[in-house]
């Protein structure tokens, strides 16, 4: 089954309370999954960011929204009791959405931006099945992929030449030591080399190639640069980083042969995580409650 949305999550949250004690949220956390039959996988499916499981954002909202429509009460910190309200609507088995919260409740509808029904004629709607987390990290995500999408563009858009240089700076953004690219004409099918100390014991050989973004590497690209790898000297460790893509038996091969393999999509998210070619726009900080801070309170 599909993890229910954050306002599916209402009926389960009050049932795990309805015996009107006093419950920590990671009782009701655990009570609300059993009543849904959640398996383990699912309960500890994380977000995009991989801050926080997506269970654990969705029955979180789930509280604050019952919260605010008066339904249940904090008498402490992370502790929770159903209302005579919360109480009186569950025994009631009429469905609890949004619609029904900002009709019956104007501080829900006040907290949510919503305007009761019959209020100046403006009705509400189920406006999104999302938490406010999962629509910023959602935007997150298309706002960096049509970003990727620009960068890759602009990637192709300069000589192959660069493309060898970018690799080496991204390495060096990534903390992996010094690079430098090689001479074209006697690289011998390295593109750049990495020193991963400051005497190059230890050195990565990258093969840079900017082909087409629809374009497959295959298998044999692969096993050539595992040929010129061989050296001498033998290197141990190896990049393939393109602009195109690469065929499952290319990322078998490589998987063998500890040969690390980068695409044009990671390769731009690479580049944005690290800051190459990029700038940061806007900064936009989500914080949370400091746990330790009232610990002792």
């Amino acid at each position: 089954m599909s993890l229910p949305k954050y306002y599916e999550l209402y009926v389960p949250f009050l049932t795990a309370i309805k015996d009107g004690k006093v419950h920590t949220m990671k009782e009701v956390k655990s009570r609300a999954a059993d009543f849904l039959e959640l398996s383990e996988d699912e309960r500890s499916e994380r977000l995009p960011s991989g801050n926080q499981s997506v269970y654990d954002n969705r029955i979180g909202w789930a509280r604050t929204y019952l919260k605010k429509a008066g339904l249940i009460e904090a008498p402490q910190r992370a502790h929770f009791v159903i209302t005579a309200e919360g109480k009186r609507l569950l025994e009631s088995s009429i469905p609890i959405t949004d619609d029904l919260l900002a009709e019956k409740y104007p501080s829900f509808a006040e907290f949510k931006g919503k305007k009761p029904a019959g209020s100046n004629g403006t009705t509400v709607t189920q406006d999104t099945a999302e938490t406010p987390q999962e629509t910023l990290e959602r935007v997150f995500k298309v706002i960096n992929e049509q970003l990727a999408d620009d960068l890759l563009t602009e990637i192709m858009n300069q000589p192959a030449a660069f493309f060898e240089a970018l690799v080496v700076d991204l390495m060096s953004a990534m903390s992996y030591g010094d690079g430098f690219v090689t001479k074209v004409s006697r690289d011998g099918g390295i593109d750049g080399i990495i020193h991963e100390d400051k005497l190059g014991f230890n050195l990565i050989y990258i093969q840079a190639k900017r082909w087409e973004p629809n374009t497959t590497v295959g298998k044999p690209e692969i096993q050539k640069f595992a040929g010129a790898m061989m050296g001498p000297p033998k290197i141990e460790k190896g990049l393939f980083i393109t602009t195109a893509k690469f065929s499952q038996g290319a990322r078998e091969f490589a998987e063998a042969q500890h040969i690390i393999l980068v695409d044009g999509q990671k390769l731009t998210e690479l580049m944005i995580e690290y800051g190459l070619g990029v700038s940061t726009l806007k900064t936009y900080c989500s914080k949370r409650i400091d746990s330790d801070y009232f610990s002792d309170n």
